[in-house]
């Protein structure tokens, strides 16, 4: 079957679009999807749905403070999203703003501007006049999805409670929902939780353009200790992935009998359907995505497109809150 890009569109009230995480983060609304069901819980209640002997797996990532707002010489607006260092105070970025070409310069707070040295399509490559000392990283902000419009009431709302490891340009947010206090009762129960890192790329909110199978992902760093690729491989029970992020890592990771190989590397990994998962994942906890983004397509691969989809159509009409900050569903297969 000849996949098509508008086979994966739904209608969105805009009003539906998450603005603020819900307080707390466990009382966020929960779907249970099975091929057969449906069921409406709140978050907290997934620890029902876990059992003794299952592995969780996290994504320990940790959104960095890497947004600068500023103005160009000639007056207009410009957001600067840091994405890599190159040098002492070269950087490769991303930048918001209307008319953005080689030589232009980038006035920010403090007396620090960057000047564009490099554009190549959608990545810039900018120059700072000084080095970023401690003292300038206060002008830094946490880079927010582009349907956020409202700042955060507390920067904890875009981080997960158990991220560690700085580097993310997003969250992995289906983690998002879980509390402290969840996360102990959850291994009290005698589910073991496996860490792992995947840094996400601000590339992970591009479109899609032209065809499917010609869609290039952009490269994202990710790690898998030795000590939790065997909390994985030597599970009694079942395997809940905690977002599309750890979906992509262990499938970067795999081998072909699905064992996960222990490393730190990179993956440019893209699942859509057809493609055929080498880890046996029995469950994904996961949020509800934009319309024909790559983040909608894996979880379609996981669990089919059709079965998806009436699952978005029924969370609308029910008024679940969507993207990032939104609710969450859990995918059992």
């Amino acid at each position: 079957m000849r996949l098509k890009l508008s086979d994966f569109d739904y209608e969105l009230p805009k009003e539906l679009i998450a603005q603020h995480a819900s307080i707390p983060k466990d009382s966020s609304k929960l779907m249970i999807v099975r091929k057969d069901s449906v069921e409406h819980k709140k978050f907290s209640d997934v620890i029902n749905y876990l059992e003794k002997g299952d592995v969780l797996v996290i994504n320990e990532a940790k959104v960095s403070r890497a947004k600068l707002r500023g103005r160009k010489e000639s007056g207009g607006k410009a957001e600067v999203i840091l994405c890599k260092r190159l040098g002492k105070d070269l950087f490769k970025c991303r930048i918001k703003g209307s008319r953005l070409r080689e030589g232009i310069i980038i006035k920010f707070k403090q007396g620090l501007s960057s000047k564009i040295v490099k554009k190549n399509d959608d990545v810039f490559t900018i120059k700072f006049n000084k080095p970023i000392s401690e003292n300038l990283k206060r002008l830094f902000e946490l880079p927010l999805p582009p349907y956020v419009k409202e700042p955060l009431k507390d920067e904890s709302e875009y981080q997960t409670v158990y991220s560690k490891k700085e580097g993310s340009l997003a969250a992995p947010t289906a983690g998002l929902h879980f509390t402290d206090e969840l996360l102990k009762r959850i291994k009290e129960k005698g589910v073991k939780i496996a860490k792992i890192c995947l840094h996400i790329d601000f590339g992970t909110f591009l479109p899609i353009r032209g065809k499917i199978k010609d869609h290039k992902m952009h490269e994202e760093c990710f790690e898998i200790s030795k000590r939790n690729a065997e909390i994985i491989n030597n599970r009694k029970g079942r395997l809940i992935v905690v977002g599309t992020t750890c979906v992509r890592a262990l499938e970067s990771s795999a081998d072909e009998k699905g064992n996960i190989i222990p490393q730190k590397s990179k993956t440019s990994l893209f699942i859509y359907p057809g493609y055929r998962f080498k880890t046996r994942i029995d469950a994904i906890i996961t949020n509800f995505h934009l319309p024909k983004s790559t983040l909608l397509l894996l979880v379609s691969a996981y669990f089919g497109r059709e079965r998806i989809l009436e699952a978005y159509k029924l969370a609308v009409e029910k008024k679940y809150r969507f993207y990032s900050l939104g609710d969450a569903m859990i995918l059992i297969s």
